[in-house]
């Protein structure tokens, strides 16, 4: 086994190994499953249910990337406005950090009374829990820019909006993938934290009822199709990032 195979086998190795553990735990000590299931009693569930799931989990997943999508839009912009200027850093950063050590979840009664109950409230709570970390590492990649190499394009007879677009940008990419693979996993959990307060579908409302239920197999299946779904999305931008920024990679597979 080579060891690029086994760099992508070991995550599936541990996997199974905390499984199992999980499942020798739960049934060494007859842990009751109304405290903690057990990894069969999860999937037994997850079977035996599955048609509820997925259309709570559809609901969760489409609203995430509504969410997310706008996340990217106003990251983007507001990221290059702050990395494209001085004043704007100066200005913005300070206010934006600020705003991002606020809890989010104590929007939701507040776009609650906004926007009522539905799907109002988790597409912006999705969006403000996420939108920060784009912004953040695209400002950081127009900002860091090497000031000796906006010298020399200067000289050449750019301007600073050919350097910000044609070297700023394309510099910032793997930035801007990096920040997508956090901020994707960010937007899951501002939905389902709004599902639990201001929804009657999605996985968020299933974790509620399932707990109210004792169902707690159900819950952890809820919470297992979350998991399941942030991480597909951050695989997905992995493998556009190595697509298409494959040059800011080079001699990654050598370490």
């Amino acid at each position: 086994m080579t060891r690029a195979q086994r760099l992508q086998l070991a995550p599936w190795f541990l996997l199974i190994a905390v499984l199992l553990l999980w499942e020798l735990i739960c049934r060494g000590f007859n842990v009751s499953e109304f405290i903690f299931p057990a990894p069969s009693r999860i999937a037994a569930q997850t079977w035996e249910f599955g048609g509820v799931i997925a259309g709570h989990a559809w609901r969760t997943f489409w609203v995430t990337m509504v969410g997310f999508g706008i996340s990217i839009v106003v990251g983007t912009l507001l990221g290059f406005l702050i990395g494209s200027s001085r004043l704007a850093y100066a200005a913005m950063y300070p206010l934006m950090t600020a705003f991002n050590a606020l809890p989010k979840a104590a929007f939701v009664p507040i776009l609650v009374v906004w926007f009522g109950i539905g799907v109002g409230p988790a597409v912006l709570t999705a969006f403000l829990i996420s939108f920060f970390p784009i912004t953040v590492n695209i400002a950081t990649g127009l900002a860091t820019l090497e000031p000796e190499l906006e010298d020399v394009l200067r000289v050449l007879g750019a301007k600073r909006w050919d350097v910000l677009v044609k070297v700023g940008l394309p510099r910032s990419m793997p930035y801007f993938y990096g920040s997508l693979k956090v901020a994707i996993t960010l937007a899951f959990v501002g939905t389902t934290v709004s599902e639990m307060t201001a929804a009657n579908e999605g996985i968020g409302y299933l974790l509620i009822s399932a707990g109210s239920s004792m169902q707690m197999g159900l819950a952890f299946a809820g919470l297992v199709v979350v998991g399941a779904m942030a991480m597909a999305m951050y695989e997905l931008f992995a493998l556009i990032e190595k697509r298409t920024t494959a040059w800011a990679h080079r001699g990654s597979n050598s370490h």
